[in-house]
Parts: structure tokens; C-alpha cells; sequence
């Protein structure tokens, strides 16, 4: 943005800082190129974000976990398992996108997890924890 401060204020602060730069004309040209780059990553990164929500979309992933009798876990299923379970399938997702409200899992059980791969994009897959002996 193009703002008007004191003159003090600029000078003594802002850019020794590299806070700001002086509007003149070279440093708008400068500015306008670096903000139409820094859109054409942004829309890369949207479209990519787009296209793997569409292919994780509707994903099955199987956690066997070690479970007493009555279906509790020993132990828990979080996001990190999720995630790796994830990456065995082929799909590059952090373990922080794979959103989990509720907590951890920590029952025998089918669950419905959202993976936010943007900001805009998410997509929901089915998590099911089966018990082993």
C-alpha cells in the first residue's frame, strides 16, 4: 500500500528498518512486478492444492492398532499416524493439515477426518481404526 507518514517516522524508523521504501516511480514498477509473481504462486499453489483434494477426496485409510476387549485402544491413532498412513498411499500431506476437532482416536471405529490442503481446499477421508491381538 502506498501510505503518507511523518516524515520523522519514515526516516528514522521505517526504512532503515526495510520496513517501507520511498514511492517513487522505480520502486512502484519494482513493487507491482514482485506482487504479480508472488499471485502467479499463489494461483500455482491453489490449482495444485485443488487438483490433490480431488484425488484425496473420498480416500479409506486402515490403522490397525493393538485394542483391549471392549474396543478402547492402547494408545491412541493422532495425526501424525494419519499422515503416514497418508504418505504410504503416495500422498505428500503434513501432519499438521490432517484436522482432527475431537481429539485423537481412540477406539476401534470409522471415522470421518478433514485434510486441509489450502486454505480454501479441504477434502474428507475415512479413517478406519481396526483392533489387532
Amino acid at each position: 500500500d502506498v501510505v503518507k507518514v511523518k516524515d520523522g517516522y519514515a526516516r528514522n524508523y521505517l526504512i532503515p528498518q526495510g520496513k517501507a521504501k520511498r514511492a517513487t516511480a522505480t520502486n512502484l514498477a519494482e513493487f507491482e512486478a514482485r506482487r504479480a509473481e508472488l499471485e502467479r504462486q499463489a494461483a500455482e499453489q491453489f490449482a495444485a492444492a485443488q487438483a490433490e483434494g480431488a484425488k484425496l477426496e473420498g480416500q479409506s485409510v486402515t490403522i490397525a492398532r493393538k485394542a483391549g476387549v471392549d474396543g478402547r485402544l492402547f494408545g491412541s491413532v493422532t495425526n501424525a499416524d494419519i499422515a503416514d498412513a497418508l504418505k504410504a498411499q503416495g500422498f505428500a500431506v503434513e501432519k499438521s493439515a490432517v484436522r482432527m476437532p475431537e481429539g485423537p482416536l481412540k477406539t476401534v471405529c470409522e471415522a470421518q477426518i478433514v485434510v486441509s490442503l489450502h486454505t480454501d481446499v479441504t477434502a474428507t477421508i475415512t479413517v478406519t481404526v481396526v483392533g489387532e491381538n
